[in-house]
């Protein structure tokens, strides 16, 4: 797949190396749930039909990162992980617009004509709900009747699960609230976060339950504080291992942390992971985060969970 990076206003290089007929699924596709990835899939489709390569146009940063509207907190597919996952959906471009203060300014009429037309999109794929333009002005019947009819327009339904409709805030709502089954669920396959191994404050080991700390490589939407099974790799050899994780801030240890910490402990495993990419899917939700009154209460309830996890890798 090849990725393009744009600003606006397009420069004369950026069309004339990629203008061309194109099908193209625009959207910020944050999550590349199953409602994104139905738009996306059509694109594809249309795109096998029609002879066209298949693009994909998103927006980096997130727009409600550069307004500083809303509570928008984290990513829930970092940029680097929605190329990895558009890649296998077939996509052959990815176009990546910088979306800035003077970017967020420009008309509905001027995105269609100073950026899509120039690209030379033959077919545009969106959402029901999808909105271009200053403060959204622009919605998904406007791109054919402004573009003067040079451009298809196909626009997806949206896609329910279990009756209701799958959107990006939803799952930040469910993924904050521990409800890993509906995450899951309408993500089509499991929340993953990649980190670092780091150096930590090694009390796992101390107490016979070695973790490895994250030093997470994006800023993630940070789910519920407290412990999941988890399956995780490493870069060194990329076999997926169960593991228990916990998220949190050490309340055992620690008052008034600011941050929290991400710890894995992979069961049946012994070896130096330091320095390491570590790969995390979370799978289930176990419980949510406890101060002890000792240590040994402390080690009989992470015996607990790791039995706990046992058990569900089982069933």
């Amino acid at each position: 797949m090849e990725i393009v990076s744009l600003s606006f206003p397009l420069t004369v290089e950026q069309i004339s190396r990629h203008g061309h007929a194109q099908t193209a699924a625009i959207g910020q596709f944050d999550g590349l749930h199953l409602g994104h990835a139905s738009v996306i899939s059509t694109a594809v489709e249309i795109s096998r039909r029609e002879g066209h390569p298949a693009a994909v146009m998103t927006f980096f940063p997130h727009p409600k990162d550069v307004m500083r509207k809303g509570n928008y907190e984290g990513y829930l597919t970092p940029q680097e992980d929605k190329q990895k996952l558009l890649a296998d959906m077939g996509v052959d471009v990815l176009y990546v617009m910088n979306f800035n203060e003077e970017f967020s300014l420009v008309s509905p009429e001027q995105f269609i004509s100073e950026v899509l037309k120039p690209l030379q999109l033959h077919t545009i794929v969106v959402g029901f709900d999808f909105r271009f333009g200053h403060k959204g002005a622009g919605h998904a019947d406007m791109l054919h009747e402004m573009s003067g009819g040079m451009m298809e327009v196909v626009i997806v339904p949206p896609l329910l699960v279990d009756g209701e409709k799958v959107g990006s805030s939803p799952i930040r709502t469910a993924l904050q609230a521990g409800r890993m089954d509906e995450v899951n669920r309408s993500l089509g396959r499991h929340y993953r976060i990649s980190g670092t191994v780091i150096h930590g404050e090694k009390r796992g080991r101390q107490i016979g339950f070695p973790t490895a700390n994250l030093e997470l490589k994006a800023p993630y939407v940070t789910p519920a504080q407290g412990v999941y099974a988890v399956r995780a790799h490493c870069s060194s050899d990329g076999v997926w291992r169960e593991g228990v994780m916990s998220i949190g801030l050490k309340p055992t240890f620690h008052e008034g942390m600011a941050e929290p910490v991400y710890e894995v402990h992979l069961l049946d495993f012994e070896g130096d992971l330091y320095g390491q990419v570590m790969t995390v899917d979370l799978i289930a939700f176990i419980r949510g985060q406890l101060k002890f009154n000792s240590i040994n209460e402390l080690i009989d309830r992470i015996s607990q969970d790791v039995n706990e996890t046992r058990q569900l890798f089982l069933d």
